[in-house]
């Protein structure tokens, strides 16, 4: 038996046949499990293909304040994903439909929002309204990077601005919350969408779980902080299996602006 031709779930543990697992867009056959997925596989199953233009990509982290060991995480960040940073973003189209498309990669430390991501979220929604096109965010992360301090922090604001001004257009926003997301990032720009669909057991949550077990009083729910349990406590809309993402993205965008997303600014 070749080794390389099987993967094991990561939550059942079954072994599983290579092929027939991508084929399954790396969701278990036998207990459901969704299983990460790297930006650009995201990419592949979600935009129409040869439609997704990359944007700044020119942007990349600095050490601000000289944190310890820090620009060799990012570089490990980069090994590890094969990106840039922890967000990819860009013109796309979705089922036809033009839309600023942003990927988080969790494989890049951990999906964590410094600077870097927290400029390339507002630079996607300002060339958003520009245009006037949609945005769907698909999100994975641990929250803000710690190796930036304050300056991590700031991006929950920066961006949380950002996501208000293309509101204000009257533009659609999207969001898809794959696992994890969690912290800085659930609580800035990934919750202010106006439909937000979630994969099956997605970690979800601001605090890790330990600490938030740590804070709570009495025992907390067996499903707490996945999608499921925030889908009951109707903060998400919708849980969503992954093949059915890019389907029911392209049913949402044509409810919202059937006409809009297809039409040059001066004519919209």
């Amino acid at each position: 038996m070749n080794p390389e031709q099987w993967v094991q779930c990561a939550k059942c543990k079954k072994i599983l046949f290579k092929n027939d697992f991508e084929r399954a867009l790396k969701v278990c056959s036998h207990c459901g499990h969704h299983h990460r997925l790297r930006a650009r596989e995201r990419i592949a199953i979600t935009a129409d293909p040869e439609t997704f233009i990359e944007m700044e990509t020119e942007l990349v982290a600095d050490d601000p304040l000289g944190f310890p060991d820090y620009p060799d995480k990012l570089a490990k960040g980069r090994q590890a994903s094969g990106e840039q940073e922890a967000m990819v973003i860009g013109k796309a189209q979705i089922g036809g439909i033009p839309v600023m498309l942003g990927v988080m990669d969790f494989a890049f430390m951990g999906g964590s929002m410094g600077s870097v991501v927290g400029e390339k979220v507002v630079r996607g929604f300002e060339r958003a309204m520009a245009e006037r096109l949609p945005v769907v965010m698909f999100c994975a992360s641990g929250g803000a990077r710690m190796q930036e301090g304050l300056i991590s922090l700031m991006q929950m604001a920066k961006t949380t601005a950002a996501v208000a001004r293309h509101h204000r257009a009257r533009l659609p926003y999207l969001a898809v919350f794959t696992d994890p997301t969690m912290a800085g990032v659930l609580a800035s720009f990934a919750s202010l969408a106006d439909v937000i669909l979630a994969e099956p057991g997605a970690l979800v949550g601001f605090a890790g779980q330990r600490v938030a077990a740590q804070a709570s009083v009495g025992k907390t729910p067996p499903n707490f902080q996945t999608a499921e349990f925030q889908h009951e406590h109707g903060m998400i809309d919708l849980i969503i299996p992954r093949r059915q993402i890019r389907p029911t993205l392209i049913y949402l965008l044509e409810c919202f602006a059937p006409n809009e997303t297809h039409l040059p600014r001066t004519e919209a």
